[in-house]
């Protein structure tokens, strides 16, 4: 394995596996968006899970509260620096960068289609698809989870396997949080995650990109001037 393929954030085996998981996810949202298009009101899976949920006390409720405020501003804010101060420490800042572009893109794209498909809960100001705070927590799991596959070396099945799992796991327990406080519908939630699988390995993939060609033009420019060096020292 080259030293692009283990700095890579998105190993070339990975790549197919998750853009095919992409593509998929990018075609749910917009279902969804066109289904719940204007709405104002949960649609039957979502009065379903809603039923299912309700109701719901001390400890989970205080615990749904604490993982809703690891989404907002504040909680997100402290999330990123921890993460990229922990990427910096493993010296990859192509992975501090990527928790960066990767939590941006993928949260502003779901600010976008907020105001694109504009369905809301709880009164007319109150955009509800796609649930931002699902897409970001999924978002950062992406990336600590591709993180995670790049150091380990792992691709194929095992590495698919890490990456979503991580995805589903942060999907689901941030998921679970906006449905029990009321905060979004079951389906906004669905369509904020599979808005970060859509967005954050495409990301990924331009971070790696970008960051190759870059270290490339780098390595020209140096090689150029040890050339340049080498003839002027001939007589």
């Amino acid at each position: 394995m080259n030293h692009r393929q283990v700095s890579a954030m998105l190993l070339p085996s990975l790549r197919v596996r998750l853009g095919l998981t992409g593509g998929l996810a990018a075609l749910v949202v917009v279902v969804l968006g066109v289904l719940y298009a204007g709405d104002s009101q949960p649609g039957r899976v979502d009065g379903r899970v809603w039923s299912a949920v309700e109701g719901v006390g001390p400890p989970w409720w205080h615990v749904a509260q604490a993982m809703d405020f690891l989404g907002d501003p504040a909680g997100s804010a402290m999330l990123i620096v921890g993460v990229v101060t922990g990427c910096l420490l493993l010296r990859s800042p192509r992975a501090a960068v990527l928790v960066v572009a990767g939590v941006s893109f993928t949260v502003g794209t779901t600010t976008l289609l907020k105001h694109v498909v504009g369905r809301t809960i709880h009164g007319d100001d109150n955009l509800a698809y796609p649930s931002g705070h699902t897409a970001f927590a999924t978002a950062l799991a992406l990336v600590v989870a591709l993180l995670a596959t790049g150091r380990l070396s792992l691709g194929g099945a095992a590495g698919t396997s890490l990456v979503l799992g991580a995805a589903l796991g942060a999907g689901a327990a941030m998921g679970w949080a906006q449905v029990v406080l009321g905060a979004h519908y079951p389906t906004d939630v669905l369509g904020g995650w599979c808005t970060a699988l859509a967005v954050t390995p495409a990301t990924a993939w331009l971070v790696d990109r970008t960051a190759d060609r870059l270290s490339e033009r780098a390595a020209d420019r140096l090689e150029d001037r040890m050339s340049d060096a080498g003839r002027r020292k001939l007589p």
